[in-house]
């Protein structure tokens, strides 16, 4: 008989990590990307994740960027705010023998920061912020405004409350949508603007 996912921990869906299981720690507000979820995401990006540059802005649990190196991105960078997330997101790291970029910062502090050129090696940007913030419009306005992408295909991945209505940037288009529970999430990419 299988074992159920526990509330702290984390269960790889995917790739050469699949049904690995990690801590995760009680943090509040920490709320991975279900299951069901990510396999759809994954699906989606299958054509493009392998070697694919990975930014997981609002890493949390570090779900979507573990997933994304699962299944054959060639880097993944992760911004945290919380220092007892980031600690765990590195140990998980440890135990999968995976190299990536762990940033103890706050998200729209870290965009801000990056200027012209900091993004423009990322290929896919992962947006999942803490529900209930607003946060998915300033992000989605600090890429815009540090020239992200510097050429069309980029794309993004945007999760959020299913009642949210979303102002994308004028040059971006939803290629795919959908919502599972109170969850809506997309998968956005930017043309030529």
């Amino acid at each position: 008989m299988r074992s159920r996912q526990t509330a702290h921990e984390l269960r790889i869906i995917g790739g050469r990590w699949r049904s690995r299981r990690l801590p995760l720690p009680a943090a509040p507000g920490l709320r991975p990307t279900p299951n069901r979820v990510r396999e759809t995401l994954f699906n989606w990006l299958a054509p493009t994740i392998s070697g694919a540059r990975c930014l997981d802005l609002f890493a949390g649990s570090g779900a979507l960027g573990l997933e994304a190196l699962s299944r054959g991105a060639a880097e993944v960078v992760f911004i945290e705010h919380d220092r007892r997330v980031v600690k765990t997101l590195q140990d998980n790291l440890r135990v999968l023998h995976a190299t990536a970029e762990v940033h103890h910062s706050e998200a729209l502090s870290w965009l801000a920061a990056q200027g012209d050129r900091g993004l423009q090696r990322f290929d896919i940007v992962l947006l999942d912020p803490p529900f209930g913030r607003d946060l998915l419009t300033s992000a989605c306005q600090h890429l815009v405004q540090n020239g992200w992408p510097s050429v069309s295909g980029g794309q993004v991945y945007l999760e959020s409350e299913r009642e949210w209505c979303l102002q994308l940037p004028s040059h971006w288009v939803v290629l795919r949508e959908k919502h599972a529970g109170a969850v809506a999430y997309r998968l956005v990419q930017a043309a030529d603007s």
